[in-house]
């Protein structure tokens, strides 16, 4: 089963999602364990620099489109690595914020009520 199933299955539904992908393919724009929220793309409005969830010959990636070409779209990770390219149905997500991932947050837990 795929890392990316539900996160696929909710953004088809037009849902918007968050994950924490792992890896290090795109570091400098998602970093191991950041937190990415996914929205569902319209194909027509990509454009290169834009970070995608994609089908790539049988892989999911959060990476890159690294060029247009009508409506086929080049995706790659950021560190000059060029996996294909793919047509529209094979893009589930675009991100619109990656939020850095901070093990002092999680180490944190809740808030102390505040005192009065």
């Amino acid at each position: 089963m795929s890392w990316a199933k539900h996160a696929k299955e909710a953004l088809r539904r037009g849902e918007t999602v968050m994950i924490r992908p792992r890896g290090h393919s795109m570091k400098g724009k998602v970093n191991d364990g950041d937190l990415v929220t996914l929205a569902p793309v319209d194909p027509a409005t990509l454009e290169p620099g834009d970070i995608v969830l994609v089908r790539v010959h049988g892989t999911d990636y959060l990476h890159l489109v690294t060029a247009v070409d009508g409506e086929r779209y080049q995706i790659g990770n950021n560190r000059g690595g060029i996996n294909g390219w793919v047509r529209a149905g094979a893009l589930y997500g675009i991100a619109v914020s990656v939020e850095p991932y901070s093990p002092e947050r999680k180490r944190q837990g809740p808030r102390p009520p505040a005192a009065r």
